[in-house]
């Protein structure tokens, strides 16, 4: 008999889910600032700050990211962003990542992040 998956969804919006739960993994949404008036830096910790609510939620930390992808409106925003990531950033438990330029839906965001985390063993 083959059993049922169970799928965890948390923040659900109109259109998506902030963050989804299945086997074991954490599978975030892009996010993206509350306070689009920021610059750079002040939205990667926004941004950062929301995704250590979601991994809470999901009953794990960034201590458990496995890999992130951070998307810059314009990549001369890298040292700002680096900036509020190496505050924010286990130095123990370093996630695979990757960071590119590209427009974002809203021109007044300047970073996306998105990742995907283990849940705690």
């Amino acid at each position: 008999m083959i059993r049922p998956t169970t799928i965890k969804r948390l923040a659900e919006e109109g259109r998506l889910s902030g963050a989804v739960v299945h086997g074991g993994l954490v599978w975030l949404a892009g996010q993206v600032a509350d306070d689009a008036t920021l610059d750079a830096e002040g939205q990667t910790a926004d941004i950062l700050a929301q995704i250590d609510a979601l991994l809470a939620e999901a009953g794990t930390s960034k201590a458990n990211l496995l890999s992130v992808q951070i998307i810059l409106r314009d990549i001369a925003d890298a040292p700002a962003m680096n900036r509020a990531w190496d505050a924010w950033l286990d130095p123990g438990n370093k996630p695979a990542r990757m960071t590119i330029q590209a427009p974002l839906v809203d021109p007044a965001w300047r970073v996306e992040i998105t990742g995907v985390a283990a849940l705690n063993p």
